[in-house]
């Protein structure tokens, strides 16, 4: 089965060796059939402690890190 890999904006870098990433997605509303944005917030590994808040970034699923981490960021987009 292939890893899931999505694309967000870093939120939080304080922890060590950890980013916290927000990836929109849009969704048709069911009744009102409108597009409306949602967002979800994932702990992702950063071995370097290199992105900072604000970077682009792709995010791999892999295997549990921690009790909330089980992503790794694999690259930043605007590099």
């Amino acid at each position: 089965m292939p890893k899931r890999i999505l694309q967000g904006v870093v939120v939080s870098d304080k922890q060590d060796k950890t980013v916290v990433v927000s990836v929109e997605r849009q969704v048709m509303h069911p009744v009102y059939k409108k597009f409306v944005k949602k967002s979800k917030k994932f702990a992702a590994h950063d071995e370097n402690n290199q992105y900072k808040v604000g970077d682009q970034v792709s995010i791999e699923e892999c295997r549990p890190i921690s009790k909330n981490k089980s992503w790794t960021v694999i690259s930043s987009d605007n590099a």
